[in-house]
């Protein structure tokens, strides 16, 4: 068989050679175009504020989206951005010449502290309209503030710290009052903390920024002109509102540790960038004489969270000595440098000035720039104009910088959403591996690139790196889509042929030996693959040659396993007699047909085993099937051998509960061939019903004779309900066993009698033994002495039947004394009975006159009446009354007939007691008698008392009140 690797490789040439005329005559590349539809926004988007101003803008500050203007000498303008349509006005009373120095507004937009140029201090809280004065603040210019973002609230700043003009930071807190009825200074103290120097003497404070470490450490950054000052020290949980003079008490006797550079602006300004509100900032960036310091902040450093530091210098037209920025401010990947005229933006990657903005002359000198950190805002403003720049897909173009530094990770996180230039990075990055002889790192790029596979596949075969080759075709055919089946089957065979040179390269060195156990087990991993699985299956007949072709048996075996074809599998094995391998591969994948199909020979050499895996498998095997196999194997073994057979059988009967017919009589074969005492145990244990026996008893009946096993015949007959021929043969083994089978017919005494005098017989004739005749007697109480009689010869005396004669004799006699005793209790039954009736007719109960109805408690006596036993009393109509509508149906028709004809009788009735001859007049031929007709309207009426009968229990679950007229008895309660 040719190698696919050599045709493949020649293909590769002439494809390669077809791409290369392509790009001559213009033919387009098959990856990414790139080109933009549509102008792309500039990443800071510059708006004017349509505000006009009254008067000049003196200072602006915002955070919080709270913006607060200085306007002019005395007025302040407050803005809720949330709301731009409902601006505050604050006056700040101030009747001097004194002008707002600076404003420092807190990370919530609550609290305003106005720096005044008299040395002077105001404050006003957002929810206040009045200026109060910081008295303990007087006498000092303040130059920067660094507020406590971890305990300040909108009423409370917590500590804070405050620089001066003369180098010196003060710790001050500021609270308001709400609710007091006596105003109260806001400024709740104000002390010296330390003094911030340069080598000249005492430096003004530029700016001031306190951030919150792990584990209660604090780093406290605070800026001259020339140097930055790092404070860091921890202050005990629980202790935090005490401020940070423990922080600087530690500095009291040397200095703090800080960077210092040769070049003044005159000032400084520190700008941070925090990427998520509410959490630490994560770079910074000092604009100071010698260009700009920037870094990161990394905050598990025990002594400077300052990180990653570089100095950027200002670009070439900027002239710190004519025309020197104003203000800074950071964002992630850019600071931008406010300039009288216009802003700089520069990449803190590079240092390379990304954009510039202009501003016209018209508009004024830029005063000052500064940022929104919760909506990372930034604004801009002039005496006359406010502008607001919005920062839009900032991380745009980072990507290409990345890149270029070569910091390829970074450059695929920054352009993950945008697969044009993830292409670009990655074709770079590979390129870069493959120059740097990284083979395996390269070809992993290249098969995430949309550059031509032939060209990149030729480019590693001419370096000779197969194993990078492979590892760029596996890449490439993970990449590959599921409808790219044409694609992922060439590379599928191809990277088989290769993992099989490799693994026969390797195989050979013994020094290789680590190696090749790994690619052997990468290859496994590649044909264990579930993304390859379909087209390998597909395939597998091709797979099958190559790896015939290479004689690797091993592997052969593995992927059959793989594409499940186990039938391959099992036959390598038996075919090398590996039998015990071929059942594990039988019992590991369980599959049915195949156990069909190669028991036969397995149990031929293991059949415990065999047997073992059967039962493992339980039910999922049909043992009809297994039957062939266990004949075969049965016919040609010892007995021992069969013993196994015996035990599968068994298992399915009595575990698995097998019904089948076949499997039954097998077992039965096999019981009545080797062992005939568990032949009988199984006979007995599956009954003597019909419908319930799984075997064929006609087959049992036959193979029990053939083997002479006649006790399990008769247990055969007693189930087919053959009970004469099972006590004929009974008897040849057992009279007991006969005497068992003779009782069996219960519903029969004709035929019980006839089995036991078929026993008699035998007893008598063929054993000749009298007393065991009489025994008989004793057992079967059919069967009399006359009976047995004839049997015996004739010349047998009496004597041997006295005792049983006369036993005969006393048991007629008992039996007649017994009727007769039986006939005296029925005598004495019926005279008890006859009495108690005429003792109930005698019955009577007395009445009082003065006893009313139970039911109208109306005198009782004025009409006819019943008395109950229980001790109620009703009038005869008040107790038809209550009972009528509790009657059935026919009742009630048969009562109402029952008073028609007790109204036609001819005399009426005036008293319920009346004489005899007055009530048994006849009304005619065929006609009741009236004292008959009152009697079964009693019987009807006056069956039970209707307070305590079963009428009362019956009528518990109805409503006291008839539904049909509730809504009547409801307006009758109104």
């Amino acid at each position: 068989m040719a190698s696919i690797l050599d045709e493949y490789e020649d293909a590769l040439h002439r494809s390669v050679s077809v791409q290369q005329s392509r790009a001559s005559v213009g033919i387009p590349h098959s990856g990414y175009v790139n080109a933009r539809l549509e102008k792309e926004t500039p990443i800071f988007n510059k708006q004017r504020i349509d505000f006009t101003p009254p008067e000049k803008i003196n200072s602006l500050v915002v955070s919080s989206n709270q913006l607060c203007m200085s306007l002019g000498k005395d007025t302040l303008l407050r803005i809720d951005l949330g709301k731009p349509d409902e601006p505050n006005q604050v006056e700040l009373g101030r009747k001097d010449e004194a002008k707002v120095y600076k404003m420092f507004l807190d990370h919530t937009g609550s609290h305003l502290v106005i720096a005044l140029n008299t040395s002077e201090c105001l404050y006003l809280n957002r929810s206040v309209q009045k200026v109060r004065a910081l008295s303990r603040w007087k006498g000092h210019l303040i130059e920067s503030v660094g507020w406590n973002k971890f305990l300040g609230s909108e009423t409370n700043t917590g500590p804070i710290l405050v620089g001066t003009s003369q180098g010196q930071i003060y710790e001050a807190e500021i609270s308001v009052s709400e609710g007091s009825l006596f105003s109260t200074n806001p400024d709740q103290y104000f002390r010296q903390v330390y003094t911030l120097e340069e080598e000249s003497g005492p430096a003004p404070v530029c700016c001031l920024e306190i951030e919150r470490g792990i584990e209660g450490k604090f780093f406290i950054i605070a800026t001259t002109r020339k140097r930055l000052f790092q404070f860091v020290g921890k202050v005990p949980e629980g202790t935090e509102q005490q401020g940070f003079s423990s922080i600087f008490a530690v500095h009291a006797d040397h200095l703090p540790s800080f960077r210092e550079f040769p070049a003044n602006l005159g000032f400084s300004e520190i700008a941070f960038y925090t990427p998520k509100l509410r959490s630490n900032p994560r770079s910074f960036a000092w604009m100071m004489g010698n260009g700009v310091l920037y870094g990161t902040l990394d905050y598990s450093r025990p002594d400077s969270i300052l990180s990653d530091e570089r100095v950027w210098v200002y670009p070439p037209d900027i002239d710190i000595t004519v025309n020197k920025p104003i203000s800074i401010v950071l964002t992630q990947f850019h600071f931008l440098l406010l300039l009288p005229d216009r802003v700089k933006a520069v990449c803190t990657l590079n240092g390379q000035v990304v954009f510039q903005d202009l501003f016209l002359e018209k508009f004024g000198l830029l005063t000052r720039m500064i940022k929104d950190p919760t909506v990372q805002q930034i604004w801009i403003h002039t005496e006359k104009v406010v502008f607001r720049y919005h920062v839009q897909r900032e991380s745009r173009d980072v990507w290409k910088m990345y890149m270029n530094m070569n910091k390829f990770d970074l450059a695929k996180e920054y352009c993950k959403d945008r697969p044009e230039c993830l292409d670009i990075v990655l074709a770079k990055e590979a390129e870069h591996c493959f120059q740097n002889k990284r083979y395996l790192d390269s070809a992993k790029c290249y098969a995430l690139t949309q550059s031509y596979f032939e060209e990149i596949a030729l480019k590693f075969i001419e370096a000779k790196q197969e194993e990078a080759l492979m590892e760029f075709l596996i890449k490439k055919l993970s990449n590959l889509k599921p409808s790219e089946k044409t694609q992922t089957t060439l590379l599928t065979t191809w990277l088989t042929e290769l993992y099989l040179n490799w693994l026969g390269v390797l195989q050979g060195d013994p020094s290789q030996r680590n190696l090749y156990l790994d690619t052997r087990e990468k290859f496994r991993t590649f044909l264990s693959s579930p993304k390859n699985k379909d087209c390998l299956f597909n395939n597998r007949a091709s797979i099958y040659e190559l790896l015939a072709s290479h004689g690797d048996t091993e592997h052969m075996v593995y992927f059959a396993v793989i594409m499940q074809d186990y039938e391959r599998v099992v036959a390598h094995h038996c075919q090398h007699d590996e039998y015990d391998e071929a059942l594990n591969v039988l019992s590991r994948h369980r599959d049915e047909k195949l156990f069909y199909k190669f028991s036969p020979v397995l149990i031929q050499h293991i059949p415990k085993k065999v047997v073992d895996a059967w039962i493992s498998m339980g039910s999922r095997l049909d043992a009809r099937n297994l039957i062939p196999a266990l004949v075969n194997y049965s016919q040609s073994a010892s007995t021992q051998q069969i013993n196994e057979a015996i035990r599968y059988m068994e298992f399915c009967v009595y575990q698995l509960e097998e019904t089948q017919q076949a499997i039954h009589n097998y077992l039965l074969s096999l019981y009545a061939l080797c062992r005939p005492d568990s032949l009988l145990s199984y006979l007995e244990q599956a009954g003597t019903n019909p419908n319930r026996i799984h075997y064929d008893l006609k087959y049992a009946l036959r193979l029990c004779a053939e083997h002479g096993h006649h006790r399990a015949c008769v247990h055969v007959y007693k189930v087919m309900e053959l009970y004469e021929e099972a006590v004929d043969l009974a008897l040849q083994v057992d009279v007991d066993l006969a005497k068992s089978c003779a009782d069996l017919p219960e519903d029969d005494e004709e035929l019980r009698k006839k089995l036991w005098l078929k026993i008699a017989r035998h007893v008598v004739q063929e054993e000749k033994d009298v007393k065991k005749a009489m025994a008989c007697l004793s057992s079967c109480a059919l069967l009399k002495i006359e009976d047995v009689l004839p049997f015996f010869p004739d010349f047998v005396t009496i004597d041997h039947f006295k005792e049983a004669i006369c036993n005969s004799l006393e048991d007629y006699n008992k039996h007649i004394e017994e009727l007769k005793r039986e006939m005296e209790e029925a005598t004495q039954s019926a005279k008890r009975i006859r009495e108690d009736i005429q003792e109930m007719r005698n019955k009577y109960g007395s009445v009082e006159p003065q006893e009313k109805c139970a039911a109208c408690d109306f005198p009782l006596l004025n009409r006819p009446f019943y008395l109950f036993l229980c001790g109620h009393m009703f009038h005869y109509d008040c107790l038809l009354q209550a009972v009528f509508p509790n009657l059935p149906a026919y009742k009630q028709a048969k009562l109402e007939d029952l008073q028609k004809k007790l109204a036609a009788t001819s005399q009426p009735c005036k008293s319920h007691h009346r004489p005899k001859d007055a009530d048994t007049i006849s009304l005619g031929k065929g006609q009741q008698s009236r004292e008959q007709i009152k009697a079964d309207i009693d019987d009807i009426v006056a069956a039970e008392c209707v307070y305590c009968g079963e009428l009362m229990i019956r009528s518990i679950d109805k409503p006291f009140i008839d539904p049909q007229k509730y809504e009547e008895e409801m307006q009758s309660w109104l």
